[in-house]
């Protein structure tokens, strides 16, 4: 897939995607990047640890989030985006629900549309993702069933069906998003037969509940879990791991892509 001019060998390699939260209530980071300067610091950072895209999202998706406008998210994101665009020519991925903002972001040098309404994103939104040709993230906001897998295609064919090119789309099981706890942990151990759809999958375990639960730490605490879901990712094919921490994460995933180099797997 290319983006930005950039190619990337989303079967074979794993790429990180650095989290950039503009919002005052991120269940892991809010306030932390409100200010543009703040955000931009915070972008330059990553981009030197490693990240190969920028993440940014100007509203929360956490348990019991509160909604803001387009007006107001567009207000947050987009001069960010802006700035992250003037000193960088990563690609740029916007976190959103809405096609307003979507659209918006594009004209600002976005290059993917990440929504967590995949299945039900609005033919507004897939009308904006396939006129400008971004690059579409879609998560899959409800709970597991079996043939998981099967899901997930469907959710990417709808896309498909509103004339979006299957070349630009990435399947996101979407950790967390109402689902149990047993339903995470059964997610991360099929990512094997998950990666198979014949989409590239992003996961994003980043700091959630589903490593808090088990190691009974707070959000400050789980840098190692979600390490282990890293390296779990790279085993399994997973193309993108969407990850706060990206100095950490792109050391595990270096390190898990010599191992595999030097059994003659890639």
């Amino acid at each position: 897939m290319e983006i930005r001019g950039r190619l990337f060998d989303l079967v074979r390699a794993t790429y990180v995607m650095g989290i950039l939260n503009v919002t005052p209530d991120s269940f892991s980071d809010g306030g932390l990047h409100n200010s543009e300067e703040d955000a931009l610091a915070h972008a330059r950072k990553m981009i030197n640890e490693g990240a190969s895209i920028i993440d940014i999202g100007g509203e929360s998706t956490r348990p019991g989030f509160k909604s803001v406008s387009a007006e107001e998210e567009i207000k947050r994101v987009i001069p960010v985006i802006r700035s992250v665009r003037a000193i960088s020519d990563i690609p740029i991925s916007v976190d959103t629900t809405k096609a307003e903002v979507a659209r918006e972001a594009i004209s600002a040098g976005a290059d993917i549309i990440n929504t967590v309404e995949g299945i039900d994103a609005s033919d507004e939104m897939l009308g904006v993702v396939r006129e400008s040709g971004a690059v579409f993230v879609m998560t899959y906001e409800k709970s597991y069933v079996n043939q998981f897998g099967q899901e997930l295609i469907k959710m990417a064919q709808r896309a498909e069906d509103a004339g979006i090119a299957p070349e630009k789309i990435i399947v996101d099981p979407g950790i967390g998003f109402g689902k149990t706890q047993d339903e995470n942990l059964r997610i991360i151990n099929e990512l094997p037969i998950l990666t198979q759809t014949g989409y590239p999958m992003l996961l994003g375990c980043s700091r959630k509940s589903v490593i808090g639960n088990v190691l009974d730490v707070p959000v400050s605490g789980r840098l190692s879990g979600t390490i282990t879901t890293t390296v779990l990712a790279v085993l399994a094919g997973v193309s993108i791991v969407r990850v706060h921490d990206v100095e950490e994460n792109m050391q595990a995933v270096k390190m898990c892509r010599a191992i595999l180099s030097s059994s003659g797997e890639v």
